[in-house]
This record gives C-alpha cells, structure tokens and sequence, in this order.
C-alpha cells in the first residue's frame, strides 16, 4: 500500500490556500500576492543556476542607489520581480534595492499591500558560486489602491508577511505571517513546487555560532568589541565555552543557518557606518519579523527592530539577531558600555 505521508505533500501554493482558509474574512488578495513572490523566486532561481553557462555573471556596468556595482544578475532579478509582482494586481507600492525611487504600480493593477524586496542579496558573490538570496516584507495599506507613499514608511511591526529564498545547493524558501510560525519550504526541479521540509522552526534560546564580519572590528565601538570578546574568551567561571564563528558573506546564507542551529548573526554600526549597513525595509524588517516569529529577538543594540520608523526608503541600520538569551547578552554589553547608538562614544 502507498505511503500515504509520502504522497500527500504539502507545497506552498497548497500552505497559503489553507492559511487563507483559517481565516473565514480572507480575500485571497495575499495569496495571490506570494504566488506571485514564489513565481520570481523560481526564475531567479533558474537563472541563478545557470549564471555561468548564459553568461550571467560579472558587471552590467551600474551602480545602484548604495553606490554598489550592480550584477548582470541583479538587474535580471530586480525586473522578474517587478514584473511579476505588478501582474499579481495587488501591490500599489513597490520598494527594491536596485531601485533609487519606489516602483508606483498603474492604477488599473494596484492592490492594497506594498512589498519592498532585494531581488539577490549577496550577488558580489555570485560569481564564486557562494550561495545568495532573495529578501522580502509585505505590508497592508491603511488606504488601500488609493494609498499615498507616506504609508510605506512605517514600524516594522505592521508587516503582514516575510520571507526570504536562498539559492544554493538547494533552494530553499522561509516564509512566515506572523503567529508565531516560520515554515520552511525546498524547491522540488522535478515537480516545479516549493515542497514543506522545516516544519515551524524554532531558533535555540542560545546558540555556540557567531557570524559577523570581523574586518571591520577596529572600527567597533566598545559596547560591540566588548560583546564579541564574551564570545571569544568567556571568563573561566563562567564555565562556558567559545564560540565558533561562521561568516559566509551573503545575509539570507547567514540568516539561515542562525536559524536554524542558533547563536547571532550581527551587522552593527561602526566608525565607517554609525547608522549600520543593511537597509531597514527590505533587509532588516523581513528578518527581524522571521526571527521574532521562530522565537528570537532583533535589536539594534538599543532598541527593538521592528520598533524603528524609516525616514527614508533606503535608510540604514544596526542589526543583531539571534536566540532570546544571546541578544540578551548583546543588550547587557551595550547597556554597560559605551557605544555609537546612544552616542556615549565619540
């Protein structure tokens, strides 16, 4: 007799009908609006896969509003994404990395969410075939179709879904609505869907990884080297042990694994960035709300995450996210020592 657990599988597309389903007052309009996320992770995907063969790799001789060198990649991503996203009808807004101003959808297709995404986070290290991703947050509009930009500027709080896909040995898609619930999902190429694999996952109050980029540690200020210091060389009774570090580069790659297995993953501030490098809406807010919803926390040091209000739609910050007990050691280490943040430190 068939295995019935082997053939009743549960693809994303089949996930989000029976979200949609406990929810009587649905209207199906997010459904719609992550199939059409799922549509360009899958072409993102492809290409990604195939860079090297279609001479997809190196320069498309841009840069970005970062002032980053933008990838043949990147541009590729960047209008699948909008593409795609524009045809679902039910996006009024749009925010991308690759993008200097948002993306305004026509009026006959706007819908009532605004999703800001980076189409391949990490593409610099496309070309050497280290795994990247993709990173993305939906918010409601208050006013629906007829919203006005000031709308896209808001808490992360308010975000509705997020989610990130990364593409490497495996293509893998975490996607959370909130509730306390993170599932994740690995692309079947034979059968085309996103098939559930990492059921709710939970990141360990306390993990043994840390994961940050330590050539720019002359440049930390005390509350930061201070904290990595307890991680390196714990005091002897303290009776823990050091920790191990991992840092691959590419953010979703990081992300994953810290959730994954635990520990931190940070990007704080320094003298060269004190306002922090990753950029709040489509960086920090999508995972700040993945890790709070696995049972993590995300500061910037000083403040909750999900608590920051952007000025701007390409606006920076400080980001450490983890375990609950790790991110408390961070927010001990910057309350006892002088820091960029609260500008205790010149």
């Amino acid at each position: 007799m068939t295995d019935h657990h082997k053939t009743n599988i549960m693809t994303l597309t089949r996930y989000v009908l029976e979200q949609q389903r406990t929810h009587p007052d649905a209207t199906g309009d997010l459904t719609i609006a992550i199939n059409s996320v799922q549509v360009g992770c899958k072409f993102v995907e492809s290409c990604v896969r195939k860079a090297r063969l279609i001479n997809l790799v190196g320069l498309a001789g841009n840069t970005n509003v970062q002032g980053e060198d933008q990838k043949k990649l990147d541009v590729l991503s960047n209008e699948m994404f909008v593409n795609a996203l524009m045809a679902s009808g039910k996006f009024s807004f749009m925010v991308s990395e690759e993008v200097d101003e948002i993306v305004a959808v026509p009026e006959e297709l706007r819908g009532k969410y605004c999703i800001t995404f980076d189409p391949l986070d990490g593409s610099s290290n496309i070309d050497a075939g280290v795994n990247v991703g993709t990173i993305f947050g939906i918010w409601k509009l208050p006013s629906g179709p007829s919203a006005t930009v000031d709308e896209i500027l808001v808490p992360g709080s308010e975000i509705v879904a997020g989610g990130y896909c990364m593409y490497g040995s495996s293509c893998n898609l975490v996607l959370t609505f909130g509730n306390n619930c993170v599932e994740g999902f690995t692309l079947d190429p034979a059968l085309g869907e996103f098939i559930l694999t990492h059921p709710n996952i939970r990141i360990p109050p306390r993990g043994k990884i840390y994961s940050v980029n330590e050539g720019n540690s002359a440049y930390w200020d005390d509350a930061t080297k201070a904290y990595f210091d307890s991680l390196k060389f714990p005091s002897p009774e303290s009776g823990k042990k050091p920790y191990s570090a991992r840092y691959i580069g590419s953010m979703v790659a990081d992300v994953h694994r810290t959730l994954l297995y635990g520990g931190i993953f940070a990007y704080p501030s320094d003298r060269k960035s004190r306002s922090g490098k990753l950029r709040i809406l489509y960086e920090s807010f999508p995972m700040a709300f993945i890790t709070e919803q696995a049972g993590g926390k995300a500061t910037t040091g000083v403040q909750r995450v999900l608590d920051l209000v952007p000025k701007h739609i390409h606006d920076r910050c400080p980001i450490f996210l983890g375990g609950t007990d790790d991110i408390a050691d961070v927010e001990a280490a910057f309350a006892n020592n002088t820091n960029w943040l609260n500008e205790t430190q010149k």
